[in-house]
């Protein structure tokens, strides 16, 4: 799930992922920093969540990298193929006006 909130020109971005089983680590990386894993934070219920900052006016991939071997999308997120025959996930930021 992704929670979006425009400010000026950015937008705080909130990652938030529910693994299914025994999860140690939950990473999520994307084509805002050259698909370099992001480690997040776990909540007590389980949950994995990460905030960042963005710029809007654009559209970025992403993926969550579980247990530094799977990647895996968003079940919430849009998909778009990419080069290696999978998914990525969208986060669409593009004609999100600013506050």
């Amino acid at each position: 799930m992704i929670e979006i909130n425009p400010k000026g020109v950015k937008a705080w971005v909130t990652f938030t992922f529910e693994p299914h089983g025994d999860v140690e680590s939950v990473a999520v990386a994307g084509d805002w920093n050259d698909w370099k894993p992001e480690e997040m934070r776990r909540k007590k219920d389980g949950t994995f969540y990460k905030r960042k900052q963005l710029l809007l006016g654009r559209n970025y991939e992403f993926k969550y990298l579980i247990d530094g071997e799977e990647w895996v999308h968003d079940p919430h997120a849009p998909k778009v193929a990419n080069e290696y025959g999978s998914h990525n996930s969208l986060l669409e930021l593009e004609g999100i006006e600013e506050n």
